[in-house]
């Protein structure tokens, strides 16, 4: 019994051995001096920083459960979770090689992004630049701070160049959310649309009762509101995500200024707080899939699948997709319908109805 313990014990630190020296050490062969890439505790990070070699930079910090951008936004969770991965699977190949090790330096020096990360605490853990490519367009050269050569770092499995991952721009990394209200803390929306105003309509709600105020040609004669109706539609204000940022961009201004507003969303919650969004037709462009084949509820003129929005009291104009807002740009009819006429999470529209362009 004694001699069996014993052999059970020495296979125990054997295999410990192997792991501890071989299997991991094969994750990162290199010191961590001169090549510690990746981190495995990721959920220690509560920092990060990345700057450009043109001053472009993003700074993440993470404040509970949310990660805020540049100290004032929220950041996108899926820019922030494609870091952390990187991060964490990234691993150093080998020392750049002779041949490639000047042209390797030299992008380093003059286009490297520096990327720092900290712990909770604001502990450095790692700080290290991300160059270019690697001579055959797989992996990426990277140099540790204060080490003397730079590695080919990859991920095990994915082919091609990381440094598309470490993006200092603004617009990647700030968070997409227009509405993110749960049903249950709105008070009131109202939907109010510029040329078709007979579609616009007001849903407040006092304790567990729905009302509706529009106009009297709807309300007077469709008879009683569908409440299971502006029950589902209260839930669609969660998750509501525009599709980019176009601050900046020139002449986007003059665009908003001479484009026909559409419609204008004001929302309420229990607790006071207000968001107001204008949404206007974007202009028909080359990538306008209705170009060719019209669409019955956009008119000629204008882009069927994306449209404008003004949001953040007038701060920024994004980018939003006709099928995400479609489920909100109800007309006041509809609410008044049986569910019948519903198919699926949207309401379909009856032939000839009002349409709210």
């Amino acid at each position: 019994m004694g001699k069996t313990l014993l052999y059970v014990l020495i296979l125990a630190l054997v295999g410990f051995g192997i792991y501890f020296f071989i299997i991991r050490k094969a994750d990162n062969p290199y010191s961590n001096s001169e090549a510690g890439f990746n981190i495995k505790d990721t959920g220690a990070i509560g920092k990060m920083y990345l700057v450009s070699n043109d001053g472009e930079a993003i700074t993440a910090e993470r404040k509970d459960n949310t990660w805020i951008l540049n100290g004032k936004y929220k950041a996108l969770p899926s820019m922030v979770g494609l870091i952390l991965n990187t991060v964490y699977y990234q691993v150093p190949t080998y020392p750049v090689t002779k041949v490639a090790y000047d042209n390797a330096v030299k992008v380093l020096s003059t286009e490297g992004i520096k990327v720092e990360l900290y712990n909770r605490e604001g502990k450095k853990m790692s700080i290290y630049y991300v160059g270019g490519p690697g001579v055959n367009g797989n992996g990426t050269n990277m140099l540790m701070e204060g080490a003397k050569d730079p590695y080919l770092v990859q991920i095990p499995g994915f082919t091609g160049d990381l440094r598309a991952r470490y993006s200092t721009r603004f617009t990647d990394w700030r968070d997409r959310t227009v509405f993110n209200i749960p049903a249950a803390a709105i008070k009131s929306v109202s939907v109010q649309y510029v040329a078709k105003p007979i579609n616009s309509f007001i849903i407040s709600r006092e304790g567990a009762t729905f009302s509706l105020k529009g106009d009297t040609v709807i309300t007077g004669s469709q008879g009683a509101l569908n409440d299971n109706r502006i029950k589902l539609y209260m839930n669609y204000f969660t998750n509501v995500n525009c599709e980019g940022y176009m601050n900046g961009i020139p002449g986007m201004d003059s665009t908003i200024k001479t484009t026909v507003k559409r419609s204008v969303i004001d929302i309420e919650t229990v607790q006071g707080q207000k968001q107001h969004a204008d949404i206007y037709w974007m202009p028909l462009n080359r990538r306008s899939k209705n170009k060719l084949t019209a669409d019955d509820e956009v008119p000629d003129d204008y882009d069927a699948d994306r449209m404008y929005a003004v949001i953040n009291n007038n701060a920024d104009t994004v980018l939003i997709q006709t099928f995400i807002f479609r489920k909100i740009l109800r007309s006041s009819f509809e609410f008044y319908q049986r569910d019948e006429v519903r198919k699926g999470p949207v309401y379909e529209r009856p032939k000839n109805v009002l349409i709210h362009h």
